[in-house]
């Protein structure tokens, strides 16, 4: 042949397969489907059927064909293309161009890839284009067949998590950013970084989403290699606080920015919104993932449905190495896949979380784990069902740490994991609660037959598999409860900012005779993972209860007195300690709160139109009784404006208002989001947001 130039059709290409969004610069494909390119030649081809005959494609990944780690492809080019694998056809031809139309396999590896035509003993260079999983083709194992959840799970790039407690959720934007263009080269860098340090060199795995989404995670968090992330709990002083990320391209652009190195001080809700790729990468990459909360989350049981929680006497909880066994919330991700290594009821959503977990042997993160086989309690089931299924199992038996250091009970101090596990809804911004895909209703048939074939399926990995560590250890008998005094602490789930707390508490005494009572209540600052920051105030009362009779509390605790100290969850946990001074029981009662409400507000003109100036109005109000000092408000927006913008708006008076105008052209129509993020002396990191629709030009 003579000379040769290729189209490789790049904006029809792309349009067509649900990527025009990542780039119209570069052909960025899915598998098992069909893409078009045009071959052109300097000199007309005579005699096009035996030409066409002893001419073929070559895809190869990687810059040298030979290498035995790549992948290399060779097949003809014919008048029929087969859809099963690699192929191409003519579609249209005159002596100086040819039309092919070139097809994937729906199980190719993904991966970036060179094309090249072969005439007789010469190659001619058509172009690079990228291969990704294909939620749209029937055959590919991450097929999602409804479109909604694929406009929702792969193409939506505004994401939100879910934070607070179990009775008050917080909403908390995060932008994806799946489809700027660099993070497409980020994402392949960190899957083969996560390959490399697994030992696990084969391209051809790549074909595989359990493999992708494995290694992936094994990048997050991995101590031998340049992980993504690097875990030191509660310590800002060199790196960016967790809830100051407003979404995952600054902190992957920073890792690579930075030759490499983790970004420091994440959060589980950060692993969980980065790893979207597992949202941001595996997004990316072609696999529909979302990101789900659990509130009230076992932690590090080892597999264990019992765990234990140690208070001292004025009801705080005592941890060891900052840790605690139950979370106020965890965050992590599903992703949807066929599962071929399984029994077909297992495929479906698959759970992965990528945050550190104490193993016994294997990685450090967990999944992906059928979710299905988490509800029905198969925790023999690859990968780590066992450590999910405990973690929103399992039963807390709270015990008092006496001044003495004897150990006694906490009578009504019992917690019961897994009560709300959540995620955005489909194309809204509405949470759905998705606990029904986890467990059985509590205190049902269905759940005691889950919880006893869970046990029996422990015993017999246990009894087959000697050298194993992992013990299952069912939920013990109720320890038996002295039936004298009844404590009760009720408050609001929760406040807005500069709100008091107003504590109720009835204590019951149903024994036959007066008892002596001693009662602790407090307040404590908490960070996520349950581990309290400080004591914010305590309050001793000591009474006499008569037969019974029951005595009530209403005690006001001024926004003054902890407002100064919330960490950066805005996170409370009121305890009530009461002690029994005749038999020396002691009774726990506790609620976590949330403080919720943000003090901006986002606002924008009726009618707005893709490439025409506007302008946002943002509102801070001051609910406090002293002016917040030193105000910076973040503004971020993609397809509204360019990059992050800081406004610095000094002091704000008490109890007063200020507005902020935005102007900005959106550059894209369809619906767009403006964050708004507040840090000043008083306040760290409120977030707020809005969406629009913007008309297209």
């Amino acid at each position: 042949l003579s000379k040769v130039k290729s189209d490789l059709m790049i904006p029809e290409n792309n349009k067509n397969h649900h990527t025009e969004e990542i780039s119209t610069e570069r052909l960025i494909v899915r598998r098992g489907q069909p893409f078009t390119i045009t071959v052109s030649f300097s000199a007309p081809v005579h005699n096009y059927l035996r030409q066409m005959k002893r001419t073929f494609l070559i895809v190869q990944t990687g810059s040298h064909r030979d290498k035995a780690d790549e992948i290399q492809t060779e097949f003809p080019i014919s008048s029929v293309g087969d859809q099963n694998q690699w192929s191409a056809a003519v579609e249209e031809q005159d002596p100086n161009f040819w039309t092919l139309c070139v097809n994937t396999p729906a199980n190719a590896p993904i991966g970036q890839y060179t094309l090249l035509l072969r005439a007789s003993k010469s190659s001619h260079f058509l172009g690079n284009f990228t291969l990704l999983f294909n939620p749209w083709c029937r055959d590919d194992e991450v097929f999602l067949a409804n479109e909604a959840q694929r406009q929702e799970y792969i193409l939506n790039q505004d994401g939100i998590i879910y934070q607070g407690t179990e009775n008050a959720v917080l909403a908390q934007p995060w932008d994806f950013s799946q489809f700027e263009e660099d993070m497409i080269d980020i994402s392949f860098t960190l899957l083969a970084l996560g390959e490399h340090f697994q030992g696990e060199k084969d391209p051809a795995l790549r074909k595989d989403p359990v493999h992708t989404c494995r290694a992936v995670a094994a990048m997050m968090n991995c101590s031998e290699s340049r992980s993504l992330t690097e875990f030191e709990p509660w310590q800002h002083s060199n790196g960016i606080p967790p809830s100051k990320w407003l979404g995952s391209s600054p902190i992957l652009r920073q890792w690579i920015a930075s030759k490499l190195q983790p970004v420091r001080y994440r959060q589980c809700w950060v692993f969980a919104a980065v790893l979207s790729f597992f949202c941001t990468v595996l997004r990316c990459l072609g696999i529909p993932t979302r990101v789900v909360t659990g509130f009230t989350w076992a932690h590090n049981t080892k597999s264990s449905l019992s765990v234990d929680e140690y208070y001292d006497e004025d009801g705080t909880l005592l941890t060891q190495d900052n840790t605690a066994h139950v979370w106020t919330f965890h965050v992590w991700n599903e992703c949807w896949m066929a599962r071929t290594d399984l029994p077909p009821e297992y495929s479906g959503w698959q759970a992965l979380d990528a945050t550190c977990q104490e193993k016994s042997k294997g990685p450090s993160f967990c999944g992906p784990a059928p979710v299905h086989a988490i509800k029905e309690g198969d925790t023999q089931v690859d990968y780590d069902v066992c450590y999910f299924f405990a973690a929103i199992n399992a039963k807390c038996q709270v015990w008092i740490h006496k001044a003495d250091d004897t150990l006694r009970p906490a009578f009504g101090g019992t917690k019961y994991t897994g009560n709300n596990i959540s995620t955005k809804s489909v194309g809204s911004e509405r949470c759905e609660d998705i606990t029904h895909n986890y467990k059985y209703p509590e205190g049902s048939l269905q759940e005691k037959k889950v919880l006893d074939k869970a046990y029996r399926n422990m015993k017999e990995i246990e009894t087959t598999t000697s050298s194993s560590t992992t013990q299952f250890i069912p939920i013990p008998t109720a320890l038996e409860e002295p039936v004298n005094l009844f404590i009760h602490l009720q408050s609001k789930s929760s406040l807005q900012l500069g709100q008091d707390i107003t504590l109720s508490i009835e204590v019951f005494n149903h024994s036959g005779g007066e008892k002596a009572t001693h009662l602790v209540l407090g307040i404590q600052a908490l960070h996520y993972n349950g581990v309290p920051i400080a004591q914010l105030w305590k309050e001793e009362f000591h009474f006499n209860l008569q037969s019974n009779s029951v005595n009530n509390l209403q005690v006001s605790v001024p926004y003054t007195w902890f407002g100064k100290e919330l960490g950066e969850n805005h996170l409370l946990r009121l305890t009530a300690v009461l002690r029994d001074e005749d038999s020396f029981y002691m009774y726990l009662a506790q609620e976590e709160i949330s403080i919720c409400d943000s003090p901006l507000t986002i606002e924008f003109p009726e009618n707005m139109v893709q490439y025409e100036p506007s302008t946002a109005k943002i509102s801070l109000q001051n609910p406090l009784m002293e002016p917040l000092e030193q105000c910076v408000i973040a503004v971020t927006g993609r397809g509204l404006i360019y990059r992050q913008r800081n406004y610095r708006l000094g002091s704000v008076q008490a109890k007063s208002m200020q507005e902020l105008q935005i102007p900005f052209t959106p550059t894209r129509a369809g619906p767009r989001r403006l964050t708004a993020r507040l840090t000043c002396l008083q306040l760290k990191n409120l977030k707020s947001y809005r969406t629009t629709n913007i008309a297209a030009a």
